[in-house]
């Protein structure tokens, strides 16, 4: 499958360490930041005052995914080959280990989200009008999502979840509200009041 996709493949490493600034980016989202900004943490004392929890979830294998996009994409050993990786998006739009948990869930206007990457590769948690594309042209094509998400057009240093570390959020007032990756489009979920 990898010999298939070799041109698009080629493009995507280019296209993915540009869309993320550097490749420095991809294991330390701050790192063009000026503002001399951490990484985002849990703060139980915004909001509504109680933090709903999400998680970010990846499979990716550290030796083959750096091998095919670049140092740094991926930062967990073992996992889904890259090539792997590939063949699912194909035959499915989506690649099973890559979500958001849990995909639905409530929120109180106020109230904390704190997204949590547990993956292996970096993340974003954006909030979206609808959901479409991301950054990445060839993950949209796969996934189909052709369509971008004007909100991913907009991201900035602050909005790239690393792996181990979170991104807080909250939802201002009631009705739903939608989130995707913008690397990975078919990660999402749906906050509820």
């Amino acid at each position: 499958m990898l010999r298939s996709t070799g041109l698009a493949l080629s493009l995507l490493i280019p296209l993915l360490l540009a869309a993320c600034g550097d490749s420095a980016r991809l294991t330390d989202p701050l790192a063009s930041r000026t503002d001399g900004a951490s990484a985002p943490t849990k703060s139980a004392s915004a909001g509504g005052g109680s933090v709903r929890s999400v998680i970010m979830h990846d499979v990716c294998d550290s030796a083959t995914f750096n091998a095919a996009v670049g140092p740094g994409t991926c930062v967990r050993p073992g996992g889904m080959k890259f090539d792997q990786f590939i063949a699912e998006l194909t035959r499915h739009g989506h690649v099973q280990g890559y979500d958001f948990s849990p995909p639905a869930f409530k929120v109180n206007p106020g109230q904390t989200i704190a997204a949590t990457n547990n993956g292996g590769e970096v993340h974003t948690f954006t909030r979206v009008a609808v959901f479409g594309g991301g950054i990445v042209p060839l993950l949209n094509q796969l996934s189909g999502n052709a369509v971008v998400a004007p909100e991913c057009t907009a991201l900035t240093a602050a909005d790239f979840v690393a792996p181990g570390t979170e991104f807080d959020t909250s939802v201002d007032g009631p009705g739903t509200v939608l989130f995707q990756c913008c690397i990975h489009p078919w990660m999402r979920a749906i906050a509820h009041p």
